[in-house]
């Protein structure tokens, strides 16, 4: 799952990453009101962090931006103004959450889990397809009740081709979502390719009842029988 933080205080702002990444997340980063417009034009989340005073900018803004961008990203708000006509504002706007600051991690981690299994699971924390059953909490996948052992980007590529099943996800989406925005630095996807290679042969041992399909020079598609 990927994770952006839109956080002007430099300590603050490391403090959720350290606590995020060792939650499993991905997680990017934005420190200014334009690096963050940037970043949501450009890129998809699963859910996003949002600081409302910003440099340039207010992150109320910025939600106005996602909803005008027809945005489907889970939205926290995380921020020292704690007055009732923010979080009015926020909500309205479409934030799913309103945290205040100061907070403790393990809060803000049950936050983003609530948002996620609501956006992505129906509130559920297993989503089952077919007999394949996956544990967004726990990172653990089962076919027929017998674990399949994934790193953690087969995880991941897994998971987001699970969320967006029978949807065609091009390479670059998939790139993207999984290995974060330094992907632009990347000459080709050989990296992707190794993956689900790996990916469809443990899926296949296993006797899963879902196929990734590959479509040529464009991208993926999970698709069930």
């Amino acid at each position: 799952m990927k994770i952006l933080v839109i956080e002007d205080e430099p300590e603050m702002q490391q403090n959720m990453v350290q606590s995020l990444k060792q939650e499993q997340y991905l997680v990017e980063t934005a420190a200014t009101f334009d690096e963050a417009l940037e970043k949501i034009s450009l890129y998809g989340y699963d859910c996003i962090l949002l600081d409302i005073t910003l440099s340039g900018g207010s992150g109320l803004q910025l939600l106005e931006e996602l909803k005008n961008q027809q945005k489907t990203e889970g939205v926290i708000i995380v921020s020292a103004k704690d007055s009732l006509d923010d979080r009015i504002t926020g909500l309205e706007l479409g934030a799913d959450d309103y945290l205040p600051k100061p907070f403790h991690m393990a809060e803000l981690h049950a936050r983003v889990k609530s948002v996620l299994r609501r956006r992505k699971f129906d509130g559920s924390n297993l989503h089952q397809l077919q007999n394949l059953q996956i544990d967004l909490d726990k990172h653990l996948v089962w076919v027929n009740g017998q674990e399949l052992v994934l790193n953690r980007k087969e995880f991941d590529i897994l998971l987001y081709l699970v969320t967006n099943k029978d949807r065609l996800v091009s390479k670059t989406a998939l790139a993207e979502h999984v290995w974060g925005d330094y992907i632009d630095q990347a000459d080709n996807y050989e990296f992707i390719y190794s993956q689900i290679k790996n990916l469809r042969k443990k899926l296949k041992d296993h006797a899963a009842q879902v196929e990734i399909q590959a479509i040529y020079g464009i991208g993926y598609k999970l698709v069930t029988p």
